[in-house]
């Protein structure tokens, strides 16, 4: 009986961590330029844990510095994000990012648990380091973006990630190419944020496959 109630319990525990989205890692080599990408598989989504960096156009380096692409991948303009992903993954949906949120425990403290444990600058209004805890092993980082004038901004303090999600019914901006559903997270805040904003500003995508 108590060997039974032991498996049970392993049993159960098990359970609990698939529900709670207890990561599992992989890799990925993108053929296209034999770049590898560590994965993790939170719940039942598979992420790429890092920004992807496949060089195309409309796509730039943070300050237009190679070594930012290394660390924060490539800024993409929306149109050229919605194709970037290569075979097999995709740019995720408002839905995909939601269904990250949901598994992780909500948007208040989802920023700080994918959040990389350095590379973000410290929060100067609460005096208090700006990194997160990566408890998943998502390892998000701060890469900025690029407007469409080539100016650069934010990186360190900000990450913007691309969704495939249109919705252009708050985009106001003169001369706009339309909006989409971005994901945000802070230096200054444990949450992930999101906005409607528009196409043209490029920034950072993080890939999901296609199916679990």
């Amino acid at each position: 009986m108590r060997k039974l109630i032991l498996t049970t319990a392993a049993v159960a525990a098990a359970i609990a961590g698939a529900v709670a989205g207890e990561p599992s890692f992989g890799t990925f080599t993108d053929t296209r330029d034999g770049q590898t990408y560590k994965t993790v598989k939170i719940g039942t989504q598979t992420w790429m844990a890092r920004n992807i960096n496949y060089r195309t156009d409309s796509s730039w380096c943070y300050d237009n510095n190679a070594d930012n692409c290394k660390r924060y991948g490539r800024l993409y303009d929306w149109k050229t994000a919605t194709t970037i992903c290569p075979n097999g993954w995709k740019l995720p949906s408002r839905e995909d990012w939601k269904s990250l949120v949901a598994t992780i425990g909500g948007e208040e403290i989802e920023g700080k648990k994918l959040k990389s444990k350095n590379g973000w600058k410290w929060n100067e209004y609460e005096n208090v380091s700006g990194n997160g805890t990566d408890d998943y092993g998502f390892s998000a980082l701060p890469g900025g973006n690029r407007h469409i004038n080539g100016s650069f901004h934010f990186a360190g303090f900000t990450g913007y990630w691309h969704s495939a999600t249109e919705n252009n019914h708050c985009c106001t901006e003169v001369g706009s190419s339309g909006c989409a559903i971005i994901w945000i997270m802070f230096n200054n805040s444990d949450r992930l944020g999101r906005d409607i904003l528009d196409k043209s500003v490029a920034r950072s995508v993080r890939c999901v496959a296609d199916r679990p």
